[in-house]
């Protein structure tokens, strides 16, 4: 229905499927994280969603990682924090897509620091295209709504 909303916070469900997806990862690390990524892509392939987020690290962050054990501890840190807070971002590929989430995990690239983060589904079949699988994608580019009101609290 144009105009409802989804938990995680203010996700239009008239939107397609990989711009719900990416709008709920945009909000969800601003909710995590109280910072917006400058971009998020989020694509839809097979049983996988793949989301990718630029300029999602902090200023210190990217200093950290000029180094080599610097750019190993800020990896490792992200996919614990990944791991330990990202079951409502779960739910909320489950709500937008209809499919449980099964497995996921959360990668830093260096230097650019950009963030992968890989979401395996329960059924494979799920799609943007709307056909049996599919490699469309959407980036997200939150310059134009940067309010910090958008993120809603978890339920």
């Amino acid at each position: 229905m144009a105009g409802s909303q989804t938990k995680l916070g203010n996700v239009p469900e008239a939107l397609g499927v990989d711009r719900q997806l990416a709008e709920a990862v945009r909000q969800f690390e601003m909710h995590r994280t109280g910072r917006l990524p400058t971009s998020v892509n989020a694509s839809l392939v097979d049983d996988a969603l793949v989301v990718t987020l630029r300029g999602v690290l902090s200023p210190a962050e990217m200093e950290l990682a000029k180094t080599v054990s610097g750019a190993a501890s800020l990896r490792e840190l992200h996919r614990q924090l990944f791991s330990v807070s990202s079951v409502p971002l779960w739910r909320e590929i489950k709500a937008i897509t209809g499919v449980a989430v099964v497995d996921a995990t959360s990668e830093v690239a260096m230097p650019s620091g950009t963030v992968v983060q890989v979401f395996r589904l329960a059924e494979s079949g799920v799609s943007s295209t709307g056909s049996e699988s599919g490699t469309e994608s959407t980036w997200i580019d939150p310059s134009h709504d940067r309010k910090e009101d958008d993120v809603g609290g978890e339920s």
